[in-house]
């Protein structure tokens, strides 16, 4: 199999490459909508560098455009999905019967994880989601950013730095960075509206949006709002569930939640006369999702048969409110120095319902003088996590001498983190919350405690901490030769909680020729631990494996759990990022570029393994069991890793009279491995901390090898568009511990025919997914019953999900 994706990635390469050699160039102009046109004149990015704008193909790291007209026709309507389908380096897993994660996905970049990659927006830090990831997926144990937060409507490009750049940006930046530019056009409207669904009838869309732009004053200033709304209904590829029911009948829902989705954003500025300006954006979304967790069949001890009869399915609703305001000013200073001043205020939550559940031991608790209390909530909020950031900013940069370019700033930043307990039936053993007081089913087993689905968060994990940290940076570029650069940047950082850290980097690019540039980075990155994973916990009361009700406990750091174990508080991640590049312009409507990286990270923060007590004692037994704790989790550095990889850019652009074809590939190979286990335990080891499960998540769960070739041909009043992702292997064992199932490498094929009626007037069909590609189902033969009971596809990795192929119909008109 491997080779045979290798011959097909070759072929495909080969052909892009003929397919440009065959191309002649000629200079013509063809009709595009308006959006598009004015995509096209970005040509320029400002990420990775302080200094005048470049464009892509002159920057000393790797960087990626996306504009206006690639995001209208790669078909998705989340940020995330459309990235992913965009760029190889990026990932966006699909997730689903995972809790928050079903709506709050990881973003990804170089297959590391979601919290080592850093999102900007118009060049100032995004703040990060409340949502931790705890279950069995892509990015477990870390918070990374709510990409899919921001619409589409607002954004005029996307630059995609791949590169480490903690030295330059922060803490998270050691995958790279995203910087996500608003739009600021004016005295124009745009509306655009989308309809669509799936080959199977469901997944339903509907998508509208309008975006404004209004000048402000007669010297440039503007304002330029999006309002932005979507419907999709849930996709479900379950089949027959043969163990629990009887006749068979499909009892899961597998596929993507049922979501609303609502956003309002701004970008404005202002001039203030004598080069001063003062600026603002930002905006808020409201998303609701509706996903399910695991089905109850009839015979369970977790359900109550006089309430649901034939079993049930517990319904887990989430509200993500997000929002964020950036305002700022901006000075021009003799000898061309500029000023930047800002703060930045961003907040997310995420708010849990649970409905179609019911709480075992209220049902079941004994009545004072005998018999049943026979009642409990079917519906109960089961808790909210909440964060906060505020950043201040103060930057100069100007030109120190001929050829020399230098910028210095400062940075405050405060983190806060907070749980609220859910309702007390969510979370309580009986009504009196007493796990001493047995309280049994009428079979004798003893009852579960709080809602089934999602277990609310106590008043015991609640709480309401936070952090704060200063930054010093300089950054410095020198115009060494004409055909020479060299920059170098230092950052020190120094933390409330933890302690401080300095990062360094430096890079340079040497162009001997026009048609050949050579570029390379060493850098120092680190990552600070997350407020999400220094503050959070849960506890839940279940049965351990001697059917005895015990505690399930995800430990804060520095608890008293972890302080027994041995396990240190947590620190920063520490990396090394070193990458080498070719440029190649061998013509003037064709180039190629070739990146190599490596990332090492050391004292990865991961969330562990579940520890419990040995059967028949031993020395985890004697921790936990004093402390009445059955099984525990918690946050901890116990991992070294080694990411290995090669970008490989290629895009060739062929003009006739009336025309244009665009050819494009970008092929993407890395390879993550775990180097190192390690605790700090004298009675755990690194392999009971991190075990083979997890090892197998991080180093397959994201595809080893991601390509997109696309071919974008305009004629006369229509354009179409072909796109090509191959998505390599991804392997898992989370859910069948000991057997490691392996989803194939898929290719699938994209679709748009656009018209355009006149500059500002366009409609556009697409089919995604067009062949009606799904992932290899699971093994039957495996040791796991996951097909029995209605799982056909992949699961905890799924990089381009379950769906199938979708269809949509697409309208864009600018007035």
């Amino acid at each position: 199999m491997k080779q045979i994706i290798f011959r097909r990635t070759a072929l495909a390469g080969a052909a892009l490459l003929l397919a440009t050699q065959a191309c002649a160039q000629t200079e013509a102009s063809a009709a595009q909508a308006a959006p598009a046109a004015q995509a096209e004149q970005q040509t320029v990015v400002v990420l990775g560098s302080r200094s005048a704008a470049r464009t892509a193909l002159d920057t000393a790291a790797p960087v990626g455009l996306i504009n206006v007209k690639d995001m209208q026709t790669a078909g998705p309507l989340e940020l995330g999905k459309l990235l992913q389908t965009l760029d190889p380096s990026f990932n966006f897993s699909s997730t689903f019967i995972s809790d928050g994660t079903d709506i709050i996905r990881p973003a990804t970049l170089r297959s590391l994880g979601p919290d080592q990659l850093l999102v900007l927006v118009n060049g100032k830090r995004r703040h990060q989601q409340a949502l931790v990831n705890v279950q069995q997926t892509v990015g477990r144990g870390s918070a990374g950013t709510d990409i899919n937060a921001i619409p589409l409507s607002a954004i005029h490009h996307i630059e995609v730095l791949r590169d480490g750049a903690a030295a330059q940006y922060g803490s998270d930046a050691i995958a790279g960075v995203i910087n996500i530019v608003l739009k600021s056009n004016v005295n124009e409207t745009q509306v655009s509206g989308q309809v669509g669904t799936t080959s199977e009838g469901d997944g339903d869309m509907i998508s509208g949006s309008v975006n404004r732009g209004w000048a402000l004053g007669s010297d440039g200033g503007y304002i330029n709002v999006s309002v932005e709304g979507r419907r999709r209904n849930e996709t479900n590829r379950a089949g027959l569930d043969t163990a629990r029911t009887d006749p068979p009948r499909v009892t899961q829902r597998i596929g993507d939640s049922d979501a609303k989705d609502a956003y309002l954003w701004a970008n404005a500025a202002l001039p203030a006369g004598r080069g001063g300006e003062f600026y603002a954006f930002g905006g808020a979304s409201k998303r609701k999702g509706d996903s399910s967790g695991f089905f109850r069949s009839a015979g369970d001890d977790r359900t109550v048969t006089a309430v649901y009869p034939n079993g049930y399915l517990p319904n887990i609703r989430t509200t993500v409110k997000d929002a964020s305001l950036a305002v700022g000013y901006r000075l021009d200073l003799p000898n061309e120095w500029k000023a930047d001043v800002s703060v930045n205020h961003g907040r997310s939550e995420l708010a849990f319902h649970e409905k179609n559940t019911i709480n075992v031991s209220y049902w079941y608790e004994p009545r004072p003088g005998g018999g049943i209390y026979a009642e409990s909530p079917l519906e109960a909020d089961t808790g909210k996590l909440k964060f906060n950031q505020t950043t201040f900013n103060a930057d100069v940069k100007g030109p120190l001498a001929k050829g020399v370019f230098f910028a210095t700033g400062f940075e405050w930043r405060r983190d806060g983190y907070e749980i609220e307990a859910g309702d007390p039936v969510s979370y309580q053993y009986g009504r009196t919350n007493n796990p001493a007081i047995q309280i049994l089913t009428p079979a004798g087993t003893i009852a579960a405690s709080g809602t089934q689905g999602f277990p609310g968060y106590t008043p015991s994990t609640a709480v309401d901490e936070g952090r704060h940290n200063i930054a010093l940076y300089g950054d410095v570029e020198w115009r060494a030769l004409d055909t020479l650069l060299l920059t170098g940047a230092v950052r020190y950082e120094k933390y409330s909680d933890f302690g401080n850290t300095t990062t360094g980097k430096v890079t340079a690019r040497w162009d001997p020729s026009k048609q050949v540039g050579v570029r390379g980075s060493y850098s120092s990155g680190f990552r600070a631990p997350g407020v999400q994973q220094a503050f959070y916990s849960s506890v839940s009361t279940n049965l351990n494996a001697e059917g005895v009700l015990t505690e399930t406990l995800t430990a804060r750091q520095d608890s008293p759990v972890t302080r027994a174990l041995g396990i240190a508080p947590l620190k920063e991640e520490t990396s090394r990022n070193a990458s080498m590049g070719l440029v190649l312009r061998p013509l003037p409507n064709f180039s190629l570029t070739a990146d190599v990286y490596q990332i090492k990270i050391k004292d990865r923060i991961v969330f562990s393994s579940t520890i419990a007590p040995e059967a028949g004692g031993g020395p985890i037994a004697n921790v936990l069991v004093p402390l009445k704790v059955g099984q525990a989790q918690f946050f901890t550095n116990a991992v070294d890793t080694k990411t290995k990889g090669l970008d490989i850019v290629a895009e060739h652009t062929s003009r006739w009279p009336g025309s244009t074809l665009v050819l494009s590939g970008q092929l993407g190979f890395n390879k993550t491995e775990v180097t190192g286990r390690h605790s700090t335990s004298s009675i755990l080891t690194g392999e009971q901390l991190f075990d083979a499960s997890q090892v197998t998540l991080i180093e397959h769960g994201q595809p080893r090898k991601h390509h997109v070739l696309s071919a974008d041909y305009t004629v006369g009043k229509w354009n179409g568009n072909v796109r090509a992702n191959y998505y390599g292997e991804v392997k898992g064992q989370g859910f069948t511990p000991g057997f490691i199932q392996t989803w194939e490498g898929k290719w699938l094929a994209d679709m748009t025919l656009r018209y355009n009626f006149t500059k500002k007037l366009s409609l556009q069909l697409g089919v995604n997914n067009v062949f009606d590609t799904y992932p290899t189902e699971w093994d039957k033969t495996g040791a796991a019953p996951f097909p029995q009971l209605g799982f056909t596809h992949c699961w905890e990795t799924c990089p381009f999900g379950i769906n199938g192929r979708s269809m949509y119909v697409r309208g864009d008109w600018a007035f």
